[in-house]
C-alpha cells in the first residue's frame, strides 16, 4: 500500500475514534442527566436543575427546555401550596367569624325562655339577636359576592354613574353606626365629573370602604375626591392603631385583616372585594399608612 492509502486509512481511523468517543460522551451525558432527573424527582423540594457536560447545541437546548419545564412545574406546585394554605386560613376565619355570633345568638335565645325576664330585657335581647343576624347576613353576602367575582358568568354593566351621589347616599345608610362609635365624619361635598362604572359594583365598593372605617377607625373618617384628566380618585382616610407593615402589604388579600386580634369583626374579604371590583372596571386600588392614618385611594375611569 502506498503512502496515500495509509494516510486515508489513518484519517478514517481517527474519525472513527473521535466519533466513537463522542458517542461514549453523549451516552455518558444522557446517563448522567437521567440520574440527575431521578434525584430531582426524588427530592423535588430542592432547587436543583439538570446540567450537561457537553456543548452540543441540540443537547444544550434540550437541557434548557427540561429545566424550563421543571421551573414551571415548581411554580405551579408553589401556587397550589399557597392556594391550599389560603383556603385553610379562610376556613379558619369562616369558622371563627360564624361561630362567635352564632354562639351569642344561641345564648340570648336561651335567656329569652327565662320566666323571670322582664319585657324590657326581652326586647333588648331580641334587638341584640337581630343585630347578630344582620351581621351574619352581611358576611354571607360577602361570600356570595366573592363567588360572583370568580364566576365568568358575572358581567359588569358599565354605564354613566355619579360617584359623589353614590358616596353621599351610602354614607347616610351608615350614619347611625358612625354616631354610635363616636367617629367624626368629614365628607367632600363638591360635585365631580361622572364615571364609567357598574352601579352595583360601585355601591359595594363604597359600602366596604365605609364598613372598614367603622370597624377600625379610632376617632375620625375623611372621604374626598381628586379629579384628574382621565380619572376620578376616591380617597378615604381614618386614624388607626399601629398597623403591621407586613399586613399592610397584603391588605387586599382575601385572608388578611388590619388587626387579627379583634374578634367579631368582618372577614378579611371587604377590601379584597374592593380591589377586585375596582380592577375589573379598569381602575386601581392602593393603600398606605402615614403617621397612624390608614389611607385607601381608588381610581375610576371618567365617563367620556
Amino acid at each position: 500500500m502506498n503512502v496515500g492509502s495509509w494516510l486515508i486509512i489513518t484519517i478514517l481511523l481517527l474519525l472513527l475514534i473521535v466519533t466513537f468517543a463522542r458517542l461514549l460522551l453523549f451516552h455518558w451525558d444522557i446517563k448522567n442527566m437521567t440520574k440527575q432527573l431521578d434525584d430531582i424527582i426524588e427530592n423535588f423540594g430542592t432547587n436543583e436543575l439538570v446540567r450537561t457536560s457537553t456543548h452540543h447545541k441540540n443537547v444544550t437546548k434540550f437541557t434548557a427546555k427540561i429545566n424550563q419545564l421543571i421551573h414551571l412545574f415548581k411554580q405551579d406546585q408553589q401556587h397550589t401550596l399557597n392556594r391550599e394554605k389560603n383556603l385553610k386560613q379562610e376556613i379558619t376565619n369562616i369558622s371563627h367569624d360564624f361561630r362567635t355570633p352564632l354562639t351569642s345568638i344561641k345564648g340570648f335565645t336561651e335567656l329569652l325562655s327565662e320566666p323571670s325576664l322582664s319585657e324590657t330585657q326581652r326586647k333588648e335581647f331580641l334587638t341584640i339577636i337581630e343585630k347578630k343576624i344582620d351581621n351574619l347576613t352581611m358576611k354571607v353576602d360577602l361570600f356570595y359576592e366573592l363567588s360572583q367575582l370568580d364566576s365568568s358568568d358575572k358581567q359588569l354593566i358599565m354605564e354613566k354613574q355619579s360617584l359623589d351621589h353614590i358616596v353621599v347616599d351610602t354614607m347616610l345608610l351608615f350614619y347611625g353606626d358612625f354616631e354610635k362609635k363616636q367617629i367624626k365624619v368629614e365628607m367632600d361635598e363638591r360635585t365631580v365629573s361622572p364615571i364609567l362604572a357598574d352601579k352595583k359594583a360601585v355601591d359595594r365598593i363604597v359600602a366596604n370602604i365605609i364598613q372598614n372605617a367603622i370597624t377600625y377607625a379610632k376617632s375620625y373618617f375623611k372621604i374626598s375626591f381628586v379629579e384628574e384628566e382621565e380619572v376620578i380618585r376616591l380617597r378615604a382616610v381614618n386614624d388607626v392603631e399601629e398597623i403591621n407593615v407586613t399586613s399592610l402589604q397584603r391588605i387586599f388579600d382575601r385572608t388578611v385583616r388590619l388587626d387579627s386580634s379583634r374578634t367579631g369583626n368582618q372577614l378579611g374579604l371587604g377590601l379584597h372585594i374592593v380591589q377586585q371590583l375596582v380592577t375589573k372596571q379598569g381602575g386601581t386600588a392602593v393603600a398606605d399608612v402615614q403617621e397612624n392614618e390608614f389611607i385607601i385611594e381608588l381610581s375610576f375611569r371618567k365617563w367620556d
